[in-house]
């Protein structure tokens, strides 16, 4: 997979990506990363990227222009490529469509900076506008980082033990489960006991049923999308009714 991100600042996303899964996945050579700065696009001898919003107010927009040459000249080396740009007006990133970005061959990623993009260019030139939640950073280097992690360790052998990406939160709808490891007892509070029993079975239905119960807890609403079988129906009425035994509150 090829990942071209438009951004002011390469030498960010270039350095972060040498770490963790992302960084292990380039030394293996099983994605490869291009940066290019809309600078380097610009028509005049400034290298402006931005200019004052038409209609007055506070900040910087960036000019088409530029970001339309550099986005053109990452789809041209990509060939057929998707174009997402980083934005809190976009789409709110869920692990559908990671899988399915995942999927593509290349990507180009669009990271803005000050008060937005030119709106021409998002018509012109983008297929997709996603957030990663309701709220503002000041600029898309970051969710773009966060999207690229995500997209990277979908890839077929950059995860060392391909069973984590399968045992995730969200890959079945539902929150991860409690994980424990040594010491069996840590000031007090001890590990679950069908954790240490030897039973795959029971151990595997304890933790579908703290997925449920924690999804419940945390996120229902992705129990409405997700709906819930008899079998899962009935976990999770045990699961509120150990809370209640324990006289733990929602």
């Amino acid at each position: 997979m090829r990942i071209e991100v438009i951004t002011l600042f390469p030498e960010m996303v270039q350095n972060a990506a040498k770490y963790g899964v992302t960084g292990r996945g380039l030394e293996r050579g099983l994605w490869t990363l291009g940066c290019r700065n809309p600078r380097d696009y610009a028509s005049d001898s400034y290298r402006s990227v931005d200019d004052r919003p038409y209609g007055g107010g506070p900040g910087m927009v960036m000019l088409a222009e530029p970001l339309e040459r550099a986005i053109a000249a990452a789809r041209a080396e990509l060939g057929v490529a998707r174009v997402v740009c980083l934005t809190p007006q976009g789409e709110r990133l869920q692990h559908a469509r990671v899988i399915e970005l995942a999927a593509e061959a290349g990507v180009v990623l669009v990271a803005g900076r000050y008060e937005g993009i030119d709106e021409r260019v998002l018509d012109r030139a983008v297929d997709l506008e996603l957030s990663i939640g309701d709220f503002v950073v000041s600029g898309g280097e970051l969710p773009a980082l966060m999207l690229i992690d995500a997209l990277v360790r979908q890839l077929p052998g950059v995860l060392n033990d391909t069973q984590s990406k399968i045992e995730e939160s969200f890959v079945d709808g539902l929150l991860d489960w409690p994980h424990y490891t040594r010491p069996e007892i840590y000031e007090g509070a001890a590990v679950p006991a069908v954790l240490l029993s030897g039973d795959h079975a029971a151990v595997a239905r304890w933790r579908h049923k703290q997925a449920l119960g924690r999804t419940w807890l945390r996120r229902p609403e992705l129990l409405v999308a997700r709906g819930l079988g008899k079998e899962d129906a009935r976990l999770l009425d045990e699961f509120k009714m150990e809370r209640e035994e324990r006289g733990e509150r929602d």
